[in-house]
C-alpha cells in the first residue's frame, strides 16, 4: 500500500473515532453524566477530524449552535483536504 493509501485509511479511522466521541458525549449529555471536555472535542476536530466531527454534530445535533465548533470543524476539513492534495500531487508526480 502506498503512503497515499495509508494516509487515507488512517484519516478515515481517525474520523470514525471522532464521530464516536461526539456520539458518546451526546449520550452522556442526555444522561446528565460526566462529559467529554469541549477542548478535547475541538482538538480532535482540528487534528484532521473535521469530517467526523461535522457528521457527529449534524447527526446528533450536538454542539451545532456554538460558532467555535463550526470553526474547528472547518479547520479540520481544510487540513484534511490540504494533506490529501499535497499527497495526491506527490503521488501523481511519483515523488512518493
Amino acid at each position: 500500500m502506498t503512503l497515499f493509501g495509508i494516509s487515507i485509511l488512517v484519516v478515515f479511522i481517525w474520523n470514525i473515532m471522532v464521530l464516536a466521541a461526539y456520539a458518546a458525549d451526546k449520550r452522556k449529555a442526555i444522561a446528565h453524566a460526566w462529559r467529554t471536555p469541549e477542548k478535547t472535542l475541538l482538538t480532535m476536530a482540528v487534528i484532521f477530524g473535521g469530517y467526523g466531527a461535522l457528521l457527529g454534530g449534524l447527526v446528533w445535533h450536538h454542539k451545532t449552535k456554538k460558532w467555535y465548533f463550526w470553526l474547528a470543524w472547518l479547520i479540520g476539513i481544510i487540513l484534511v483536504n490540504m494533506l490529501f492534495s499535497i499527497l495526491w500531487i506527490l503521488h501523481s508526480t511519483n515523488k512518493i
